[in-house]
């Protein structure tokens, strides 16, 4: 692990071949420890999943720098439209000139379309996206586990699923990645949250992410995650159930 700027504490760590996780952890008053990640795919045409909030922007984009020149980037995707997903969005663009958002087709039409200084790149369910030695494929997740225009990137080569929000993980010390139970304190964090929309098709959605078989889970907040994915996903869909 590689701390980038010491006063924060955003430090860069490599989850798996070409994915970098940047993470800056914060106290929240009232809430305690929590964490922002992000993700930088490297390749002929890099890839940044998530922006961090756009008072964030510094930090990340000083981490960032540490690997690549920050005008290489080519693609700024997310997940769905919230502060911590795209806040930053219309800075990283002006950063990197080359770059446009990278988002679902729901995302363009109601958002992106119109608060983005570039007209995004829109992906379609199902739809793939090569990179160089790196693909990735969007899945519409709608309502999983919030927001209409929700969607997640599975990326082939390194079976790394960016699952957003979802196995979210309170604290602000934690590991750049784990092998150690993640559905326990991610289901402790939903439960004193509740910011799942308990839609009736989740079950349906996480078997279909299992399906990809993801060996790393590239989570938003706290550890990024590594072992038998598509086991942790049915896990998850049995205690939406429940």
């Amino acid at each position: 692990m590689t701390v980038t700027n010491k006063q924060a504490g955003t430090n860069v760590h490599e989850v798996a071949d070409g994915i970098y996780r940047i993470n800056t952890p914060v106290m929240i008053e009232g809430a305690g420890g929590f964490s922002f990640n992000q993700y930088l795919i490297l390749d002929d045409e890099p890839l940044l999943f998530h922006t961090g909030p756009r008072k964030m922007f510094p930090l990340v984009k000083e981490a960032v720098a540490s690997l690549i020149p920050v005008e290489r980037l080519r693609y700024i995707g997310f997940s769905h439209v919230e502060a911590d997903e795209c806040g930053s969005l219309n800075e990283w663009l002006a950063a990197a000139p080359q770059s446009v958002p990278l988002c679902g087709t729901v995302a363009a039409l109601v958002s992106i379309g119109d608060i983005a200084d570039r007209a995004p790149r829109a992906l379609a369910d199902g739809e793939k996206l090569h990179l160089g030695q790196h693909t990735v494929q969007w899945f519409d997740t709608p309502h999983l586990p919030h927001a209409w225009e929700c969607g997640f990137l599975n990326e082939e080569r390194t079976s790394t699923l960016f699952c957003g929000d979802l196995f979210t993980q309170g604290g602000a010390d934690l590991p750049p990645i784990t092998e150690d139970d993640n559905l326990g304190p991610s289901e402790g964090f939903r439960k004193q949250m509740d910011y799942f929309s308990h839609t009736k098709n989740a079950s349906a959605m996480l078997e279909r992410l299992a399906s990809t078989k993801p060996k790393t889970l590239a989570c938003m907040h706290g550890s990024a995650w590594r072992g038998d994915g598509a086991k942790l996903l049915r896990a998850l869909a049995e205690a939406l159930s429940a």
